[in-house]
């Protein structure tokens, strides 16, 4: 199987059908290709339209889950199900267009890992496009990543993308961030976007913070992991100055202005701060040590081998 379609669906009654049609339509001349979806709990009728659709197409698979665990666990769920070499992610709700799949997969074959849809003219209302601008350009400055649209959801990656990432939370927006990070070649390619056909989106501007969030904790384990002391260090050295020139400065206003210690929050604040750095010192220690435990426990090794060369 060369690839694999997977389709998270989550209440998605009056898309299903027209959905199928159009990634008929994308996977034409693509050769072998299964099509996966996998219901995350869906409330109405979307799991007996899908039904209905693998009793009439042999390349689709249902998969159905008992109550909604989020779009993370849903590709996850048919990532472990698929058997394609080439993984296709898509929603159901018809924004992004399966017959753009052929250009995406043409897209790969020009020697990327990873091709990220980018939605450059969106049909989405003000209180779903601004959120997700500030959540984009937030991600691509910190993480150095050139990448306009993080958030899409029409992808086409490799299958050794995921087997050496695992998705948690909602790690699923950050899966770009992740392989990059890990030495895949990501890229980008503009594509259409539509008004949603049917339903209504599942969601809000909760979603860019708990993203940030998220991105928060893929820094640190993309950038620090292998050396917490350095992070934690670089906190605790620069609390530590704080204190000290605050401590300083309280000497100065002592000595030369005759200004009592009891007059001034300073004191309070340098033995804060001080005390401050030490903590996070001592913490980077035992991260240090936790991270030292697992890599040579578990033989977890901090790089990815891309090939090997022997004459």
């Amino acid at each position: 199987m060369k690839y694999s379609v997977i389709i998270p669906v989550y209440n998605e009654e009056g898309n299903l059908d027209l959905l199928h049609e159009k990634l008929s339509e994308g996977l034409q001349g693509l050769g072998d290709a299964e099509i996966l979806f996998v219901d995350d709990g869906s409330r109405d009728s979307s799991f007996a339209d899908l039904t209905r659709l693998a009793k009439k197409d042999p390349r689709i698979t249902v998969i159905r889950f008992g109550r909604n665990f989020g779009k993370s666990a849903a590709m996850t769920a048919g990532f472990k199900e698929s058997r394609g070499a080439i993984l296709i992610n898509l929603d159901a709700d018809l924004q992004d267009d399966p017959t753009e799949i052929p250009r995406m997969v043409a897209k790969l074959d020009e020697g990327f890992d990873f091709v990220v849809g980018w939605r450059k003219i969106r049909h989405d209302p003000i209180d779903k496009t601004w959120p997700s601008k500030i959540f984009n350009r937030v991600v691509s400055k910190w993480s150095g990543i050139p990448l306009h649209d993080f958030n899409c959801g029409f992808k086409v990656y490799r299958r050794e993308i995921l087997e050496d990432i695992p998705l948690y939370s909602d790690m699923h927006r950050l899966i770009p961030v992740l392989a990059a990070k890990r030495g895949f070649r990501v890229t980008e390619l503009a594509v259409e976007h539509h008004k949603r056909h049917a339903g209504v989106s599942k969601y809000g501007v909760g979603r860019t913070v708990r993203g940030l969030l998220d991105f928060v904790s893929v820094l640190f384990l993309t950038s620090y992991l292998a050396r917490p002391m350095h992070f934690f260090g670089s906190f605790g050295f620069l609390s530590i100055a704080l204190g000290l020139c605050s401590g300083v400065w309280m000497f100065i206003l002592k000595l030369g202005y005759d200004v009592h210690f009891v007059n001034t929050p300073l004191p309070l604040l340098t033995i804060f701060l001080i005390l401050l750095g030490i903590q996070f010192i001592l913490l980077g220690l035992i991260a240090e040590m936790l991270t030292r435990t697992y890599h040579e426990l578990q033989d977890k090794p901090t790089y990815r081998i891309t090939e090997k060369v022997r004459f």
